[in-house]
C-alpha cells in the first residue's frame, strides 16, 4: 500500500465496519432467509459468518475467546435480536485494532498467513466486513455500501492475501473483467462475485 494509504487504514476499517452495521440494520424483517451471493448461504448465515470473523480478528490481537461457532459453517439460526452479536463483534474488533500501532509490522491475525503488517491486517479485516455488507445489500435490494474510494485499498490488500484463502473456500475463483470496469466491480469480480448479482432480485 502507498504511504498515504498506510496512514489511513483506520479510516478504511471504520468505514467498512459502519457499512456492515448499517446494511444489517436495514435488512427487512422478511429477508433473513433470502439467498445471497455467497452460494448456499442465507442473509442470516452471512451475518453469522461476518460476525464470527470480526470476533476472530479481535481474539487474534488481544486474546480471549474466538467465535462461538465455525464462521464457515453458520447454522442459519440466531436467537433474539440479530443485531446484538454483530454490534458486540464490531466493537471488539474496533477496540482491538485501536490498540495496534499504525506501523506495527507483525500483528496477529486469524488468517492462514498469520502475522501481517498492521496496514495489511486491518484492511484484510475491513475487506471481510465490507464485502459481506455488499453480499447482504445485494440480497436484500439495498444500495451498494461500496464506492471506489473504499474499494481501492480493499482491492490492493485483497490482491496480497486472497489467493491462498481460495483453497480454504473463503473466496470463489476470480471473474475475469475488462480494464474499463470501475474499482468496485474490479474488487467484487476479483473476490468471485458478480457485480450485478442483486439487480432485479429484491
Amino acid at each position: 500500500m502507498s504511504e498515504m494509504a498506510a496512514a489511513q487504514w483506520r479510516t478504511v476499517l471504520d468505514r467498512a465496519h459502519k457499512a456492515l452495521m448499517t446494511t444489517v440494520e436495514r435488512v427487512p424483517a422478511d429477508a433473513w432467509e433470502r439467498p445471497t451471493p455467497c452460494e448456499g448461504w442465507t442473509v442470516t448465515q452471512v451475518l453469522q459468518h461476518a460476525t464470527g470473523d470480526q470476533i476472530a480478528f479481535a481474539a487474534a490481537i488481544v486474546g480471549g475467546p474466538g467465535p462461538a461457532e465455525d464462521p464457515f459453517a453458520p447454522s442459519g439460526r440466531v436467537d433474539g435480536d440479530k443485531l446484538v452479536g454483530l454490534r458486540a463483534a464490531l466493537d471488539a474488533s474496533a477496540r482491538a485494532w485501536a490498540g495496534v500501532a499504525a506501523d506495527d509490522p507483525q500483528v496477529p491475525t486469524p488468517l492462514p498467513q498469520g502475522k501481517l503488517p498492521a496496514r495489511v491486517g486491518a484492511v484484510a479485516c475491513a475487506l471481510d466486513a465490507a464485502v459481506h455488507a455488499w453480499d447482504i445489500a445485494a440480497a436484500t435490494g439495498q444500495p451498494s455500501p461500496l464506492d471506489d474510494e473504499l474499494a481501492r485499498p480493499l482491492l490492493e490488500v485483497a490482491r496480497q492475501i486472497v489467493e491462498p484463502l481460495r483453497a480454504y473456500g473463503a473466496y470463489a475463483p476470480a471473474i475475469t473483467t475488462g480494464p474499463e470496469v470501475d474499482e468496485v466491480s474490479a474488487l467484487l469480480s476479483y473476490l468471485g462475485r458478480e457485480p450485478q448479482w442483486g439487480a432485479g432480485r429484491a
